[in-house]
Order: structure tokens, then sequence, then C-alpha cells
């Protein structure tokens, strides 16, 4: 966590998710959240359309019955190891969150702006969560297509951006490889 603007670049040089299965209690509680979330909306949002909204999931097994339905919609022939491997994320971390992609209507605004600002309340939410002290992560997978799951989930033309789990870390947290700087960064001209 930070305490100054001093500190913001050590925070983001050491910024690292962590897997939901390694994640334990505590995780936020109500308040925090809320707060959580509340940071999250502070991001760039041209037109203040407001493409984005959460899902807050407070009844696991009701989430994981839904997961079990949409897979085994999908997969009808499946085992009972792939269904439990399918629907595991369920049950993982103390707290998750959906974050939906809600495009709305607008003349000036186009779609991939929309799209943009709801990527960064993604990882608004994250450096929110680990500024309250907490570690998270932003899966997708197929969970995030899956049009049964959609269709509980969501309302109109909304899709699910992505799965935020949070939580306290049950391990340290491991690097992973980053780009080169020079591979990714160009002049002009």
């Amino acid at each position: 966590m930070f305490n100054d603007r001093s500190s913001l670049p050590a925070y983001l040089a050491s910024r690292r998710s962590a897997k939901p299965r390694d994640m334990v209690a505590p995780g936020p509680d109500a308040a925090q959240l809320d707060a959580i979330l509340t940071l999250a909306m502070r991001t760039p949002d041209h037109g203040k359309l407001f493409p984005w909204r959460f899902v807050k999931v407070n009844d696991r097994q009701a989430y994981a019955a839904l997961l079990e339905r949409a897979f085994l919609a999908a997969n009808p022939d499946a085992r009972a190891a792939q269904v439990e491997a399918a629907i595991a994320g369920a049950h993982q971390a103390p707290t998750l969150v959906i974050l939906l992609y809600a495009p709305q209507e607008s003349a000036k605004i186009p779609e991939w702006e929309q799209m943009l600002s709801a990527g960064a309340v993604g990882m608004n939410l994250i450096h929110a969560a680990q500024a309250h002290g907490f570690v998270a992560t932003w899966l997708t997978g197929w969970i995030t297509y899956d049009e049964t799951v959609r269709t509980a989930l969501c309302e109109g033309s909304e899709r699910i951006a992505g799965l935020f789990y949070i939580g306290s870390p049950g391990q340290p947290l491991e690097e992973r490889p980053r780009p080169e700087f020079t591979a990714m960064v160009r002049t002009f001209p």
C-alpha cells in the first residue's frame, strides 16, 4: 500500500497478480469492497457514459450452480472431474466481482472507446484492491464467453469483461515475464 505520491512508482513497479486458488481470507468486508469499487469507477470515460457495471458475487453456491448448468449445457458428455475443474473458480478467493462491459448508445463516442474505459475500470479495481491491502487478479476464460452465464448476469448488450478475485495472499506472489522495453516502445518520427 502506498501513502504518498512518491511511493506510487514503487508500488506500480512491484504490483503482482495472485492466483485465486492461492488467496485466503480475509477479503474485503462490504464497506471495503464498496470503497474499492468506488475507486475503480474513477477512470477515463469519454462522454461520461459509464459503460461498465459490477456484479458482486455473494452466494458462491448459486454461482457454482450457474456455472455447472452452463458447462453441462455446452458439454453434455463431461465427466464429473471436468465439471469440477470448470467450476472451481466459483469457490476460490474470499471475494469475487464480475466486471460487465455495458456499451451505451452514443453518436459521438465509438464503442471501442467505451471498451477501453471498461478495461481501465478493471485495472483500477486491481489497484484499488491492492491499495486496501489485498491481492487481486483479473481472469477471463470460458465463463466470460458462455451465453448461459452471460444471460444470467447481463442485461441487454452487456458482456462479461472479467472475473476479479480479491483476497489475502496465501503464499508469496511470483514475478512473471515482462516485455522488453525496446521491443514495446518506439519513437516517432
